[in-house]
């Protein structure tokens, strides 16, 4: 947890950094030299030295995808590689900033700097809001210094990034670290295969919630649609229509064709647990594994990272029940 003595300030969008326009508040550059003059403002406020990267095209974080995580991934990695920087701030829209901290949180496995994540609810110079406490919240941590790892710094408060969602739209406290029970048991080491070192390859996903009436048609449309990995959102503790022969087939169909299947719990509080219930064990028979206690995002972002590096279904899954990083062990 040392004190950071040269940042990377990585900008890649979103609200914080956001300008009026014809059609409405929309991403717009210059936004080190506003944050620079902000800074020489408020002399007083703790800041480690820092240095800045934006990144192009700038985004309004409703239109990120996994390949941006891989191009977050890679300006991370050259502005610890090539620019020396012990420890990096990523300036990102709320709409999926959960969603990067997930991912990045399993694309650099093995980096041994802190990467906080954070952003705002509303445009940095806007009276009274949370821009500017965000950023300069977040650089008071990195200057005092921060553990290793992906992080969410929001409202006062340093969040585990492969622990946390967006629980509100309008609120300054937007996000929370998940109440999910924490389960499963740590990775003894990390492969050499999932090390940041090695690069993703980009892999197609899907996120499936079960509901009443879900038919098999719909389902096989996801699963023929050229993924490589469904992440289905089960009822309760991982059950689903244990009567429908149809959706099971397809689900085994699916996972003989080398697709990985991971499932969740749609409750807010739960844990995928397939043994308690006939329902669940039917869907573990389907080739479902269990992500316990795992975020949404979480799950995404792992399932994603893991398949990224080339590894085969058995090995995703292995790699699936353990935990990497926080997102199922204490």
């Amino acid at each position: 947890m040392s004190p950071s003595r040269k940042l990377l300030v990585l900008y890649t969008g979103g609200t914080i950094g956001m300008q009026m326009t014809e059609t409405g508040l929309a991403p717009a550059s210059g936004f080190e030299t506003r944050l620079r003059h902000e800074q020489a403002a408020h002399p007083q406020r703790p800041a480690p030295d820092w240095i800045f990267r934006e990144l192009s095209p700038l985004l309004d974080s409703a239109n990120m995808t996994p390949v941006n995580w891989l191009q977050m991934r890679d300006a991370i990695v050259a502005g610890v590689e090539q620019d020396g920087c012990d420890a990096v701030l990523l300036l990102h829209g709320t709409d999926t900033l959960a969603y990067s901290a997930a991912a990045l949180s399993f694309l650099l496995l093995g980096l041994a700097i802190p990467v906080v994540l954070t952003g705002s609810m509303q445009p940095a110079g806007v009276a009274d809001g949370d821009a500017w406490p965000n950023l300069f919240g977040a650089l008071a941590c990195l200057q005092a210094g921060v553990e290793p790892g992906v992080h969410l710094y929001f409202n006062g408060r340093l969040l585990p990034g492969s622990r946390v969602s967006k629980e509100k739209s309008d609120a300054p406290d937007a996000f929370s670290e998940s109440l999910r029970p924490r389960q499963g048991a740590r990775a003894q080491e990390i492969p050499a295969a999932l090390d940041y070192r090695n690069p993703r390859r980009p892999v197609a996903l899907a996120v499936q919630p079960l509901f009443p009436g879900l038919g098999v048609a719909q389902l096989r449309a996801v699963l023929d649609s050229g993924i490589h990995g469904l992440l289905l959102e089960c009822y309760g503790s991982g059950t689903g229509p244990s009567d429908n022969v149809d959706l099971l087939a397809a689900l085994k169909d699916a996972h003989r064709r080398g697709i990985v299947l991971a499932a969740i719990s749609q409750c807010p509080q739960g844990a995928v647990e397939f043994d308690i219930y006939a329902a669940g064990s039917l869907l573990a028979s389907a080739g479902l594994v269990s992500c316990k206690g795992m975020t949404r995002e979480a799950a995404l972002g792992k399932l994603f990272s893991l398949l990224g590096t080339g590894l085969g279904q058995a090995e995703v899954e292995h790699w699936l029940t353990l935990d990497l990083c926080g997102e199922l062990a204490g």
